[in-house]
């Protein structure tokens, strides 16, 4: 609870902050071009939904927005990048529902996610997808639990990193189905092994396995929200099966501690005002994904109840570190 007080804190007093002379002022910036950290490797929904809403922001900025990837540990490489950066709105951090759950999982890092990073705004929120190769001999979600209980660990379910969505979802899904699956964490995309079968499941964001669902590559089980996705309107959701199991991938931006007031209300603006275009939200639809949109203080407020849910997953899974491939 005092990490969620402390990141409340903090977006409730960026407002109240003085106007400082660190940059430029909100009617000068930006006035060069912009970085825009991702802590996950190209092809990720992370870099995906930043590179799709990039362009469009230096568009309306006047100033280049460019994706850089700094991946490994799970985001926290990206993480501290942006926490030590200068806080004047030219190094911002592609934030994701990993940085909440490392609030947690690295009590010792070299920053404080709560303290040192601002929420700007939300940007994107989809389900995940429980996607199997299609060697794995299970048409529906009961029957790939009646088969992991039968072979307890020998199923292998793939993620973007120790602590990522993939691997909490994964972890969820072994609590509530009573089932063991073997963690498999890979610093870069999982997507080839999973496709050839080196491993066999996974618990996908949307944006990196719709495509091979869609083509038959991949079977699609299961989505973790409460509700069915649009986009794939015939997948059964896992709360059809598992009561109660709710879950989803969300994306937001974010910047360094003491930036000033004006640049994050400005950035909070243009990046809404790119969330509403059309070509945006039919993108992300395609994605199986909604644009969020709100104010500082919302998607603040949303982090905070992320980052005790998955805090308690954590805790009664016992989930340790484990090296990435």
């Amino acid at each position: 609870m005092l990490k969620r007080r402390a990141f409340l804190q903090l977006a409730a007093g960026a407002a109240a902050l003085p106007l400082t002379s660190i940059g430029a002022r909100a009617d000068t910036y930006p006035s060069r071009p912009i970085r825009l950290i991702v802590g996950f490797a190209p092809g990720s929904a992370t870099d995906t939904v930043a590179r799709l809403i990039a362009p469009e922001l230096s568009k309306r900025l006047g100033q280049p927005v460019a994706v850089e990837n700094k991946t490994g540990a799970g985001s926290t490489i990206a993480g501290e990048i942006v926490a030590k950066a200068a806080p004047d709105g030219y190094t911002l951090l592609a934030m994701t529902i990993t940085n909440a759950v490392n609030e947690t999982f690295y009590p010792n890092l070299n920053y404080d996610f709560a303290r040192d990073i601002v929420p700007i705004v939300g940007t994107f929120q989809s389900p995940l997808v429980l996607a199997v190769n299609p060697k794995v001999p299970a048409k529906t979600l009961k029957d790939f639990i009646a088969y992991a209980k039968a072979n307890p660990g020998k199923i292998n379910f793939a993620s973007f990193g120790v602590g990522s969505a993939p691997h909490m979802n994964g972890e969820l899904f072994d609590l509530k189905a009573g089932v063991k699956m073997v963690h498999v964490p890979y610093r870069g995309s999982p997507l080839p092994d999973l496709l050839s079968g080196q491993v066999q499941a996974i618990f996908s964001p949307m944006p990196v396995t719709i495509g091979a669902i869609r083509a038959g590559k991949l079977r699609a089980l299961a989505v973790t929200t409460l509700k069915r996705s649009p986009a794939l309107p015939d997948v059964p959701t896992v709360a059809e099966t598992l009561p109660g199991f709710d879950s989803s991938i969300w994306h937001g931006i974010g910047a360094p501690k003491g930036t000033p007031p004006e640049i994050v209300a400005k950035l909070n603006g243009e990046i809404d005002a790119v969330l509403a275009e059309p070509k945006i939200k039919e993108a992300f639809a395609k994605f199986g994904g909604v644009p969020l949109g709100g104010s500082s203080a919302d998607f603040a407020g949303f982090i905070s109840q992320e980052i005790d849910k998955w805090a308690k997953v954590i805790k009664t899974a016992n989930i340790k570190k484990e090296s990435e491939h």
